[in-house]
């Protein structure tokens, strides 16, 4: 049995105002000199040690330094990041453009204030202009409409009856106003279907029941049958794509909801698994050829494209090797991302060959100084077996970022690349937060209905269309003239 001593390099731990570290110093140095304990005794303890030792690391684990989000980080810091006091005052700073309430050019109402000329001296007066001033107001009411279709009867008894409003099908129904608020509240808002019931009720006096939201939801997401087409066809002939998954609760069970997202467009799909088989079925990355930017989801390399590394995701597992285990070569490594990634702004999105093959050069020796402290776990081979040694996270770190330099270093000098996978995480995250507010969905039915509005109003918001808006157009039976004209 292999027994590495990891100790010395991680953080000084204290719980109830024990020093966990120190007292694992204590038993090692113990082990070692103990002469009358039975090697199996001596082994047992052993592992103890390590198991203790992972349990600490995993206790020094958050947002900061893994990939664990905020959301499940207890420990995060809620206030502002700034380090020391005084670095700036709070509110805007000097020469920072401020935004005011602007008047609107054509309001809904206008009133004319007259003066009383009892309060003003007797005299003459002519009316040279009004100061105007605006108050912005809200009013929620119920609108109904009642059409009436004439009827027109002949002499011989034969009826005609005036059309309708196409659409206008049942004695009562809801109109599209109506719809379109209904599914911005729940899709776009996140609000539970009792709470979207609750609203509709008490500020519009409408009853609509939480089936009913459903089936609006559900008209939704069949209406858009034709844009999950065409985003998907955008996306394929995209240059450059963020991918990014995160699991979801659907009846209790955690399944996976998988994202591929540019600048202008957003697709979601949900899934039973995490890997291969759901980036296959979502039907976009098998045919893109384009860059792919990602976390380093081992599945993604399955695909025939070019990849860049997120290196938020290397910063801080760069940290956590740094604060657990003491590593040097990870805070250089940590710093010197963050200078090259000054540098491409600086330089306006792309360094120099020069100056690139200068970052490469300072990235590949600090590798080689981790060697070093943070050498490789060779197998015991007195034992005769032939087996593989696990790693420390530091060792797998370093190794990866070897053998991805060019991944994980391709914004240096391609502009289209950035140096985080920003897009991808931010378009995926409101998924977080509907699980949060809602619990989870009941069935993949309700998964897939949620994926599919969400894409659609994401990539709506992307092209500079309100989300209210742009559902009103789809229940009115059309498509944005941003997807329209790509029909």
């Amino acid at each position: 049995m292999m027994f590495c001593t990891t100790t010395e390099k991680q953080n000084e731990m204290t719980i109830s105002k024990i020093n966990v570290s120190e007292t694992l110093k204590s038993v090692e140095t113990l082990l070692k000199s103990d002469k009358s304990s039975s090697p199996q005794m001596k082994a047992m303890m052993q592992l103890l040690v390590v198991i203790i030792n992972l349990l600490l690391g995993k206790l020094g684990l958050n947002s900061e330094n893994s990939s664990i989000p905020p959301s499940k980080d207890p420990n995060r810091s809620r206030g502002s990041k700034r380090k020391t006091k005084g670095e700036k005052k709070p509110g805007g700073q000097n020469g920072h453009e401020g935004s005011n309430l602007k008047k609107f050019v054509n309001p809904d109402k206008v009133e004319t204030l007259e003066i009383d000329r009892r309060t003003i001296p007797p005299g003459d007066y002519r009316v040279v202009g009004f100061e105007a001033r605006q108050l912005i107001d809200i009013e929620v009411s119920r609108v109904v409409t009642e059409y009436r279709a004439e009827i027109l009867e002949a002499k011989d008894g034969q009826r005609f009856v005036a059309t309708f409003p196409k659409g206008l099908t049942r004695p009562i129904q809801y109109a599209e106003g109506v719809k379109a608020q209904a599914v911005y509240m729940s899709q776009q808002q996140l609000i539970p279907y009792d709470r979207v019931q609750d609203y509709f009720v008490d500020q519009c006096g409408i009853p609509i029941s939480t089936g009913t939201l459903f089936n609006f939801n559900s008209e939704a997401s069949n209406l858009l049958e034709k844009f999950d087409a065409i985003a998907k066809r955008q996306l394929i002939y995209s240059p450059l794509l963020h991918a990014d998954e995160t699991g979801i609760n659907v009846g209790g069970k955690n399944i996976w909801l998988h994202s591929v997202s540019n600048d202008n467009w957003t697709l979601f799909f949900p899934h039973l698994r995490r890997g291969g088989d759901a980036m296959q079925s979502m039907g976009v990355l098998e045919h893109f050829h384009g860059l792919l930017c990602h976390d380093h989801w081992k599945p993604y390399f399955n695909f025939s494209c070019l990849h860049a590394l997120c290196n938020a995701h290397h910063l801080r597992e760069l940290e956590r090797a740094w604060e657990q285990d003491k590593q040097s070569w990870a805070k250089k490594m940590q710093d010197l991302l963050k200078e090259i990634n000054e540098a491409v702004k600086a330089a306006t999105g792309s360094l120099s060959k020069k100056d690139a093959e200068s970052f490469r050069k300072r990235y590949r020796d600090i590798l080689a100084e981790g060697d070093c402290e943070c050498p490789r776990q060779i197998s015991n081979k007195q034992t005769g077996k032939r087996c593989r040694v696990s790693q420390s996270k530091s060792r797998n770190l370093l190794e990866r970022l070897r053998d991805y330099e060019t991944d994980a270093l391709r914004f240096m000098t391609d502009k289209q690349v950035p140096f985080t996978n920003n897009q991808g995480e931010n378009d995926i995250r409101m998924t977080k937060v509907q699980q949060k507010i809602s619990g989870c969905f009941r069935s993949m039915d309700g998964a897939k209905i949620f994926c599919r509005i969400r894409s659609y109003l994401s990539t709506c918001r992307k092209q500079g269309l309100p989300p209210t808006e742009a559902l009103r157009i789809l229940f009115n039976g059309r498509m944005p003239d941003f997807i329209a004209k790509l029909e």
